[in-house]
């Protein structure tokens, strides 16, 4: 399972259901975690899932979510910058991990 480090800001807001989606850079490093899962034309995109940690330590809080990927772009009110493309991973649901 994938877990990705993400800001305390961000965090509480996956974390109380209002940032729908979490965006990461197109990079090397990216695609080859992503690349399995982003849909190819038509076909819809598969689910999977990761855990986010506020932090780097083992002991910083962390939710598990299930998600889908897609490259697109994302919203300013979430991190995203203006007219650039991401992987734009959509939050389908959150657990938090104790």
């Amino acid at each position: 399972m994938l877990t990705l480090p993400i800001k305390k800001k961000w965090f509480d807001m996956i974390k109380s259901g209002e940032k729908k989606e979490e965006y990461r850079k197109i990079n090397s490093y990216y695609l080859s975690r992503f690349d399995k899962y982003t849909p190819i034309g038509n076909l819809p995109p598969d689910e999977f899932t990761i855990i986010l940690r506020n932090g780097y330590s083992k002991k910083s809080p962390s939710l598990k979510c299930d998600v889908t990927v897609k490259v697109d772009t994302g919203k300013e009110e979430w991190g995203a910058e203006p007219n650039k493309f991401y992987y734009v991973l959509k939050i389908l649901s959150v657990e938090e991990v104790k």
